[in-house]
């Protein structure tokens, strides 16, 4: 299964997350089961990745986007491990500062998308400025509700750079988030992503859906498509990213750079060498 067109957000169509399932897993029945699969991605997918930062003329910026607990921080570890990191860079989006917050909501952002021959990944991204700041009414209905094509216009130029976008929202149920509060209460080591905000935010469950299905129907692009992935099944998610993310790699024919020096002539100056060390011992 290609699941870049299992979970293509159709740009230009309506969405509901109501018709998606969060449990998916296609075939597969348990990470053990997935796991092969899942490595021969993370393979190909820093192959690809390598040959990319050699090569400098593409780019490559993947946003992720879920409800707490969706498990954007874990894409970052299992999934983005697969990259190597000289050429590719994470950057969190936490509440905006003062400083910030007296720009317009893409100034943030800007400084953080990914150079040619890189890789950047925002955990949590632009799509704030119409998720939160929508449901908790930090902005009037007529600045926010403008956002969408001031973003489109902005991936679309970010596009014509040479950067490719990549757009996932980690799809998880109202019942799994519960469960992973609760996986975090048991164990201690992870004690440190709780916050009191995890149950508050539970309330405006369906302002977030509502919110949700407006970015995705309204910036799914044909240049910046959003895919839905289904994350109840962590494995699953990891599955259908690091395929997606190979797929896409792949697609865009990327070949190293030609040799700025004579191989014919070093190879005489290794085999010199090779001999030299040989006498020598």
């Amino acid at each position: 299964m290609d699941y870049r067109t299992a979970f293509l957000a159709k740009p230009g169509a309506p969405f509901r997350l109501a018709d998606c399932d969060a449990g998916f897993h296609n075939a597969f029945s348990s990470r053990s089961e997935a796991q092969p699969e899942i490595d021969a991605q993370l393979k190909r997918m820093g192959n690809l990745q390598e040959k990319l930062y050699a090569e400098r003329r593409h780019s490559l910026l993947i946003v992720l986007q879920g409800i707490d607990a969706a498990g954007k921080d874990g894409v970052c570890w299992h999934v983005l491990k697969g990259m190597g990191p000289q050429g590719c860079h994470v950057h969190a989006f936490k509440v905006p500062s003062d400083e910030e917050k007296a720009h317009d909501f893409l100034w943030r952002i800007h400084p953080h998308t990914p150079a040619l021959g890189s890789v950047a990944v925002f955990n949590r991204s632009h799509y704030e400025a119409v998720l939160v700041e929508r449901v908790h009414d930090l902005v009037p209905e007529q600045v926010w509700k403008h956002r969408y094509e001031t973003i489109n216009d902005f991936e679309r130029g970010l596009e014509l750079s040479g950067t490719t976008i990549l757009k996932f929202f980690l799809f998880i149920s109202k019942d799994e988030q519960l469960k992973r509060f609760g996986d975090r209460l048991d164990d201690p080591d992870r004690h440190w992503k709780i916050s009191e905000s995890d149950y508050t935010e539970r309330a405006r469950w369906d302002d977030y859906m509502a919110a949700y299905d407006d970015m995705i129907g309204r910036c799914s692009t044909e240049h910046a498509p959003w895919y839905v992935i289904p994350s109840n099944h962590k494995w699953f998610r990891d599955l259908a990213i690091s395929q997606i993310i190979a797929n896409t790699l792949q697609d865009m024919d990327l070949r190293p750079p030609e040799p700025n020096v004579d191989i014919a002539a070093i190879r005489k100056l290794y085999a010199a060498e090779v001999a030299k060390a040989k006498k020598d011992k």
